[in-house]
């Protein structure tokens, strides 16, 4: 039951809308562990709120960290907002995207509907001041800062997938590759459906094309129920079932290993006695008592639903009492405690029950190896071969979408811990053997040259999917039914071999060296080289959301050049009002500061009568207090510290 509960999870890890009742632990951010709860209240360190967690009694002390989280606030408002006073949600939320941030995302659910109901109840013509959206970030600050300080993996998201979508395009153009024919169900694929899915391990996702479609994972599941075979049983245990070598022949082969065993599982042979480790016998005999005291005897037909009843759902079918169902274009599973689904739903509407029926029916083939392998007692003692056959056609019948798919990816590239929820889904071991396996053996008769020209652990499928993953980096999710002579994706091989001829994602590519590739773990030159010149540079150019940048990196508003003039002198000297209220609202620098001639910026804007500028200086520094604006400077620097470590 363990297992199957980890699959579960597994899959579950792939949405991206969750019902609050059930899944509101989804909504706690991988960004934050316990010994952030040491630095920020608890409402920020699990990236959510709960129904009091915005109420005054935790504002009970100003902290170091209230002060802090207040002034990233700020900079979050201005580096949004532009100079404008309020702003409307979807400028929020535009921004948002642009960093590779989905409203979707579970973590971001509760402050975006903050937002929405502080909208509606207040008076502003549906926009956003400075204080409500303190109040709204105030539980995402730490996610947020991280998002538009470009502190995620891929800074420049929107210039990377521009990048992607290039290669989307160009091998959309490829026409050749038939559709697998020998299981109905997919012989009725549509050849142009064409889609690729990302999602980074900080949770950035982009998709393009026909990422809503669902499909068959087939053979895309075979790394998914090996990792979790590791992550409940152990390395050791497993592999005296299962090898570990590529076979050198086809993967529907009835072939062992010189240890009596399958060649590794990634083949169908080891996928099957792999299935069997996840003590399918117990579960199946589990839920059949169950199901027969309920459905009066008629179990097994109730049994071949225990994947599709989502879908069941739907098509507005009525499931037995107590079923925790989620969305079933994100993925195919179901979660019992004690209700199950009456045999009467199984009808012509239930589209995946009929792809499991259809493996089933055509596979004569896995009923051959299935037999052979227990001939050879390959199974462990007491398991139901059939029961086996059972749960693998099962689980190659379980229905994702490019979207969700990618996050199963990612959940991969991120050491077992799904980038969207922060559950850890699998264990480390189990990922790097899951990804070992993957870069020798994942793509069929392909896999030798797949492993030489693209240099990432991959799974393939003859439903035209092809599982990517880039490790501590990104996970992909590629669909295009019409496969290649080997039974791979056409179009799938090709998007794979130009993203890596593109970016110095090959396990081999030279990170240091490598000119003619692009690397989009790095960040901007803009970003990278804090320096004076750029700070002074955007002051005198009046560019207001360049400085917002650097403030939000944590620079040195202050730092002069080698006439000791800062950002404050020259844009009081240049009359650009919109600067020099950012830097002396937002940022709090000091407006007495004298460069080499004993100016002042208030002298700069009197000197070249800009008097706009002089009014709003005049006004700061009637109520500037150098000394305690330094306390909180110093204070300030070791709070941003304390969240540098932290992010």
């Amino acid at each position: 039951m363990r297992s199957m509960r980890a699959l579960q999870r597994l899959l579950s890890g792939a949405r991206t809308r969750c019902r609050r009742g059930v899944w509101g632990h989804l909504s706690r951010s991988p960004l934050l562990g316990g010994g952030v709860r040491h630095h920020l209240h608890e409402a920020a360190a699990r990236g959510r709120e709960t129904p009091r967690s915005h109420q005054p009694q935790q504002q009970d002390h100003e902290s170091s960290e209230s002060g802090m989280l207040c002034r990233l606030g700020d900079l979050l408002f201005y580096t949004v907002a532009e100079g404008q006073e309020r702003i409307p949600i979807h400028k929020f939320t535009t921004a948002l995207k642009a960093t590779g941030l989905q409203t979707s995302d579970p973590r971001l659910r509760d402050c975006l509907s903050q937002m929405r109901r502080m909208v509606r109840e207040s008076s502003s013509g549906g926009l956003l001041d400075r204080d409500l959206f303190q109040k709204c970030v105030s539980s995402n600050i730490v996610l947020l800062t991280q998002a538009f300080r470009k502190k995620f993996v891929i800074p420049d998201f929107e210039e990377f997938t521009g990048h992607v979508d290039r290669i989307f395009e160009d091998a959309k153009e490829l026409t050749g590759g038939k559709v697998a024919a020998y299981i109905p169900q997919l012989a009725k694929a549509n050849p142009e459906l064409w889609g690729v899915s990302l999602c980074t391990v900080d949770g950035q996702r982009h998709s393009v094309g026909h990422t809503k479609i669902p499909f068959c994972l087939q053979s895309c599941v075979k790394p998914l129920t090996y990792a979790i075979s590791i992550s409940t049983l152990g390395t050791d245990y497993v592999h005296k079932f299962v090898g570990k070598e590529p076979s050198g022949l086809r993967y529907n082969k009835l072939s062992l290993n010189e240890e009596g065993i399958p060649h590794n599982p990634m083949v169908n042979a080891g996928a099957i006695v792999v299935s069997s480790l996840i003590k399918v016998g117990a579960t199946l005999v589990f839920w059949r008592g169950r199901k027969e005291k309920r459905v009066n005897g008629q179990a097994r037909a109730a049994i071949h639903v225990t994947w599709t009843c989502e879908l069941a759902l739907s098509k507005g079918v009525r499931p037995a009492h107590q079923l925790l169902p989620c969305n079933w274009i994100q993925y195919s599973s179901v979660f019992l405690k004690e209700g199950v689904f009456s045999p009467q739903i199984l009808s012509a509407k239930l589209d995946i029950y009929f792809r499991f029926q259809s493996e089933k029916e055509t596979g004569d083939r896995n009923y051959a190896i299935g037999y052979y392998l227990k001939e050879k007692k390959c199974f462990p003692k007491g398991v139901d071969m059939m029961a086996a056959l059972d749960l693998y056609f099962q689980l190659c019948s379980v229905e994702v979408t490019c979207e969700s798919g990618s996050v199963m990816a990612a959940t991969l590239a991120n050491g077992g811990i799904c980038p969207i929820t922060g559950e850890s889904v699998l264990s480390a071991e189990a990922v790097r053997n899951t990804l070992s396996l993957m870069h020798s053996c994942g793509m069929y008769d392909f896999s030798g040259q797949f492993a030489f020209h693209v240099g990432l652990p991959a799974k393939s499928a003859v439903s035209g999917a092809i599982l990517l993953v880039v490790p501590n980096v990104m996970g992909m999710m590629c669909l295009s039914p019409p496969l290649d002579k080997l039974g791979n994706s056409n179009r799938g091989i090709s998007f794979c071999q130009k993203l890596v001829s593109h970016f110095n994602f090959h396990n081999y590519d030279n990170l240091r060296h490598c000119a003619r590739k692009l690397d989009p773990r790095r960040e901007g030159g803009e970003v990278r080289n804090k320096t004076v010149v750029n700070i002074l540079f955007a002051a005198y150019t009046g560019d207001v959301s360049a400085l917002r940048r650097f403030a939000l990196s944590a620079m040195d508003m202050e730092q002069k050049d080698y006439d000791s003039r800062t950002a404050l002198h020259v844009a009081a000297a240049e009359g650009h009002i919109e600067v020099v209220k950012f830097l002396i609202e937002a940022c709090k620098v000091n407006p007495f500061v004298k460069d080499r001639w004993g100016n002042i910026p208030l002298d700069d804007a009197v000197q070249f009568n800009h008097v706009e500028v002089v009014k709003a200086l005049q006004d700061y520094q009637d109520s500037y207090t150098p000394s305690e604006t330094h306390a909180e400077a110093a204070t300030e620097v070791l709070s941003k510290e304390n969240l540098e470590s932290m992010v």
